[in-house]
């Protein structure tokens, strides 16, 4: 039996709950790093990932917490601040590896159903970010039971952006500028609604050139920039549109998280080292470098978490339409996550054994 998991948690759904969770944990389309998160209620116990964590390795490691559920949705009922600690009501006894539970725990406990599912799918992102986001969703679900929320902060403030629009019945949550939650009385049900849903919310990726790779490699001399781990995440550079989206800011929590307050774009004769310096004199240190036609450069000392978001960014942007009106990010939701302690957190984690993790 795994660390930390509860004997009396029905092992056929404890399985089933581990499983699913690996599966669509290695799937990038769906999750990155250590983002998405599963949960599934026992009585008045939530079981849901502990923040940090990365879902595909759901199968090998104990990566679930313990939440007392009825103090929990008495602290989001009441609007308490302590709902936005969820660390809070984990039950110690069951808790022995002191995890906390994820920062979206709020969301999973106000679902009525017994399993949920919350990724940050890429299909989905493509149509959360966009201005029309809520009328382009309710053409590509209708028929299903689902509710549009914009975009809030997560934890909170989000739970209660969710509850003031769920209806008894819903069972899918399109978040803007987010990703997307769905729900089923089984682990199975819920992973067959997600992969509907993410079905019918796909677009086809523009395709993108090749990235010139030596080109890059000239550019990164004298830097502490170099190749991106995965070559997707050139697409974001060589592809004009994915390029021009990409530099216009941030379009979701998870690109801030890992990545900063935004991808820096090179000038037609910069380097590397003359981007930084550029960046630098105005108070930031780009994590990621785009080279417009040639690819992307990332910061030596990039993360896992990081490389994982560098190659959505691409996928996500190869997904939205040139013409789309976007919603970004403002400087005060950017600051708002950048300053949070959830997300300080989790982003220590990552710096600690993202790598390691994955």
């Amino acid at each position: 039996m795994l660390k930390g998991i509860d004997p009396l948690l029905d092992a056929d759904v404890l399985q089933a709950l581990r499983a699913v969770s690996a599966r669509i944990g290695a799937d990038p389309l769906l999750v990155q790093g250590a983002g998405g998160n599963t949960s599934i209620k026992q009585g008045d116990v939530l079981w849901i990932k502990a923040s940090g964590t990365w879902l595909k390795n759901a199968a090998r490691d104990g990566i679930m917490v313990p939440v007392a559920l009825p103090p929990l949705l008495a602290a989001v009922a009441s609007g308490s601040a302590e709902a936005d600690t969820p660390q809070l009501f984990t039950i110690a006894e069951k808790n022995p590896g002191g995890l906390r539970p994820s920062i979206e725990t709020t969301v999973h406990a106000l679902m009525p159903q017994r399993a949920v599912i919350h990724v940050h799918c890429v299909e989905t992102i493509a149509v959360a970010v966009r201005s029309d986001a809520e009328r382009l969703a309710g053409e590509r679900l209708h028929g299903l039971n689902w509710a549009y929320v914009p975009y809030s902060k997560p934890g909170l403030v989000l739970a209660r952006t969710i509850a003031a629009r769920l209806k008894p019945d819903t069972d899918v949550l399109v978040l803007g500028n987010h990703g997307v939650v769905v729900a089923a009385d089984t682990v199975a049900e819920a992973e067959s609604l997600l992969r509907q849903v993410s079905g019918l919310l796909a677009s086809p990726p523009r395709p993108a050139p090749a990235a010139d790779l030596d080109a890059l490699r000239h550019l990164a001399k004298g830097s502490d920039y170099r190749l991106p781990a995965f070559a997707e995440a050139h697409a974001a550079a060589t592809d004009p549109v994915s390029c021009r989206i990409a530099g216009a800011g941030s379009l979701y929590p998870d690109n801030v998280v890992f990545l900063g307050e935004g991808v820096a774009v090179a000038g037609p004769q910069e380097n590397a080292a003359q981007v930084v310096s550029r960046e630098k004199a105005e108070g930031r240190n780009p994590a990621l470098i785009l080279f417009p036609g040639k690819g992307a450069l990332i910061r030596a000392d990039a993360s896992a978490g990081a490389e994982a978001m560098a190659r959505c960014l691409a996928d996500v942007t190869a997904r939205i339409d040139a013409d789309a009106h976007l919603r970004y990010l403002t400087a005060g939701e950017i600051a708002e996550l950048l300053d949070w302690d959830a997300e300080k957190y989790r982003q220590a984690l990552n710096r600690q054994g993202g790598a390691a993790r994955q």
